[in-house]
């Protein structure tokens, strides 16, 4: 396996009007992260696939899961956890409606993009993503050695 792999993914996302007393706003949450061979195309592209009463859901093809080789113990770590998970990156408009920009199994990226203004949300990784991954980190991961660390002599040089 090379030391970059790219998965072609959609993502599928919800939107919700939330009423509370007189205000009314839009909530969002991501369904489903996609294996999407099929729906390649150039850049994000948006289609409306179910509207109801109370909610629309919306497919966002055109997205590529990149595992990288330095990313390795990241993805290593996720897919050990206690929830692996994949996480969609959304940049929010003034009107309150997400655009989805980045799909990574990186949770140090996850964190940078909470520090920062964006939206994130994680989503279960679906089966063949998911050993996609974990071949992926079979070639690329090999755990350190365990460091043991050296005690601090607190006394100093003073006698005893």
């Amino acid at each position: 396996m090379a030391a970059k792999v790219t998965i072609p993914i959609a993502v599928l996302m919800r939107r919700k009007q939330v009423v509370q007393g007189r205000w009314s706003m839009p909530s969002w949450d991501v369904l489903s992260v996609l294996p999407a061979e099929h729906l390649a195309s150039r850049g994000a592209t948006r289609a409306l696939i179910r509207e109801g009463d109370d909610e629309e859901q919306y497919l966002w093809s055109g997205f590529a899961l990149e595992l990288y080789r330095d990313g390795a113990e990241s993805f290593w770590f996720n897919l050990t956890g206690d929830n692996p998970s994949l996480y969609v990156l959304c940049h929010e408009s003034p009107d309150g409606d997400l655009e989805p920009f980045l799909v990574t199994a990186d949770h140090d990226q996850a964190t940078a993009g909470l520090e920062g203004e964006d939206r994130v949300f994680s989503t279960a990784i679906p089966q063949e993503i998911y050993v996609t991954i974990e071949r992926f980190i079979v070639e690329h991961y090999v755990p350190g050695a365990p460091k043991k660390r050296k005690r601090k002599n607190w006394m100093g040089d003073q006698d005893r």
